[in-house]
């Protein structure tokens, strides 16, 4: 390169996420909620102070936090699921509570929001075939 050339370099792409890690203060109680939505534990489990479960090519993780330790609403965690009213249904039929029920949204997908144990939110959605 001769002085005053420039090389244009090629930002790095982010890929994937590789995981995402949601704090509780009980994590027997988490463990059994996200069993009870389908997620299979990849490594750890009730008495763990770290649980790690599956979520397509990526994971779900949980890490334990002091009962002291408090936190606000700070967003969603969004899943791309097979078949969104089977979802529903097989969380209803665990006893949990969605905040609602299956529905198409004008962005292109069918989806339904629940509330972990712990505050926190997680959606279930496919995109729509149009």
């Amino acid at each position: 390169m001769s002085t005053g050339e420039t090389r244009s370099l090629a930002a790095p792409q982010i890929e994937s996420i590789s995981a995402a890690t949601l704090a509780t203060h009980d994590m027997a109680r988490a463990v059994r909620f996200y069993s009870a939505l389908g997620f299979s534990i990849r490594y750890g489990g009730a008495s763990a102070a770290f649980t790690s479960f599956h979520a397509g090519s990526g994971y779900l993780n949980l890490i334990a936090a002091p009962k002291d330790q408090r936190w606000s609403w700070w967003g969603r965690v969004i899943f791309y699921v097979s078949d969104v009213d089977g979802m529903y249904r097989n969380a209803v039929a665990q006893g949990l509570r969605p905040r609602f029920a299956p529905r198409d949204a004008e962005w292109g997908e069918r989806y339904f929001h629940i509330t972990d144990p712990d505050g926190h939110e997680l959606s279930f959605a496919k995109p729509l075939v149009r």
